[in-house]
Order: C-alpha cells, then sequence, then structure tokens
C-alpha cells in the first residue's frame, strides 16, 4: 500500500462534519490533487463518513479514510491511515485504543489497506492536541526524536507533523524530514494559499490542505498547482 502514498505530494482532507456542496466536491475532486483523505477530530460518525465517501467515490482518485473513531470506519476506502500520536502523555492515544480496536472487529480489519502514521502534534489550542493529551511544547530536538521514534523504532511508514490550523515551524518541519529516514513525511496545519503550500511543500514529502476548502475555495484550489507546478 506504501507504493500508492510514495507518489502523492499534496493531498486535500474533507471533514464529514462540515458542508461542501457538490460544485466545490467535484473542483475539489477534479483538482489534480493526488487523493482525498476523509477525517477530522469530532463530529465524524458513520453516517456522515458513509455519505462523504460515496459522494467522492464518483471521482476517480484514491479516496483515504483517517480512522480517528471506531464508530466511524466505514468499508470501501481504498485506503485506511491509522494514527499514533507520537508526543502524547496518554499511551490510549498510541497503542490502546488500537488494541481496542483489535480485540472488537480483529476478524474484519482488511491488514493489507492499513498504513500507521506517526503523529506529531504541534498546535496546543488544537481539538486533537486537547483531546489526545499531546505534549506540544517541542523543542527542535524533541521532535527530531519523536520522528526517530517513529520511523526507526516504531517503523511506520508516515511521519505526520500536524499543526491543526496554524503554519508551523518549517525548521522544525525540516529537522523531522531529516530524521524520518525513509517514512513519508506528511505536513499538515495553516496551508491557505500558493505561497504557504509551496513553502511547506519544500520541506515535507506529501502536504494535507484542509480547512481553506471551506473557507475559500480559490485559494484551495491554487495549492495544488503550487506543488505540482514547482
Amino acid at each position: 500500500m506504501m507504493e500508492v502514498v510514495k507518489p502523492w505530494r499534496h493531498v486535500f482532507k474533507l471533514d464529514p462534519e462540515r458542508e461542501l456542496g457538490e460544485d466545490a466536491l467535484e473542483a475539489v475532486c477534479m483538482s489534480g490533487t493526488d487523493a482525498i483523505m476523509i477525517g477530522g477530530s469530532s463530529g465524524v460518525t458513520y453516517d456522515n463518513t458513509v455519505d462523504l465517501m460515496s459522494r467522492v467515490r464518483r471521482y476517480e482518485l484514491p479516496c483515504v479514510l483517517e480512522v480517528s473513531d471506531l464508530e466511524a470506519v466505514v468499508p470501501g476506502f481504498d485506503l485506511y491511515m491509522i494514527p499514533m500520536v507520537l508526543n502524547t502523555t496518554d499511551s490510549a492515544w498510541t497503542t490502546g485504543r488500537h488494541r481496542e480496536a483489535i480485540e472488537r472487529y480483529g476478524y474484519l480489519i482488511p491488514w493489507e489497506a492499513l498504513i500507521p502514521e506517526g503523529y506529531i502534534v504541534l498546535n496546543p489550542d488544537s481539538t486533537v492536541a486537547r483531546l489526545t493529551g499531546a505534549d506540544t511544547d517541542l523543542s527542535l530536538a524533541a521532535a527530531e526524536a519523536c520522528a526517530h521514534v517513529g520511523s526507526k523504532l516504531m517503523n511506520l511508514p508516515v511521519i505526520y507533523v500536524e499543526y491543526s490550523g496554524t503554519f508551523g515551524d518549517l525548521q522544525l518541519v525540516e529537522r523531522v524530514r531529516r530524521a524520518s529516514g525513509q517514512a513519508r513525511v506528511f505536513y499538515g496545519g495553516g496551508i491557505r494559499d500558493r505561497e504557504t503550500a509551496a513553502q511547506a511543500a519544500s520541506v515535507s514529502d506529501t502536504i494535507v490542505v484542509g480547512n481553506i476548502i471551506y473557507e475559500n475555495l480559490t485559494k484551495a484550489l491554487e495549492t495544488v498547482e503550487a506543488v505540482h507546478n514547482k
């Protein structure tokens, strides 16, 4: 499955809880982005996930579920991204909830379609930071150490640097990328236009663009061109 992910430079992330009209969805899916990721930190349900997946499925591009709630896991996605928070103070967000999921649904899990990802959550005001008890006050060395733990000790194929709505410290992201070895480094947070997309893409393997889709669709679509026409 990692062979599918490796060429990705740009991903749009859609939140099942947020409204997106048909014209806007078509523009997003036909933009030239490499994949659509579906997921959110709160308000994600089975019903709204099924609804959004069925709408995205009309277009010919990879459709990925980032699993954040066991009750909202829907069959039929191309890939399932499984977050493990590397800088959490609560082990439930590294292995605890994962063990629970396997105990409950192990016989249904399409193992061949799963890609675990090591999250480094860095915006203290974000929902995901509060929910997971993330230690967001990381030095460059501490962030680099998280990347080493994820990529080298845990052998995770994806390290995801998440700033959740704010544009991050690109020096930190670059350090994480250097420390991540063969793992793909995803960056998400605060990408709002062509310029921020190009900056984030210069220090990561894949950028994930989310909030701006719902705020300024034109600016969101420009982020695809900024990455693919470099």
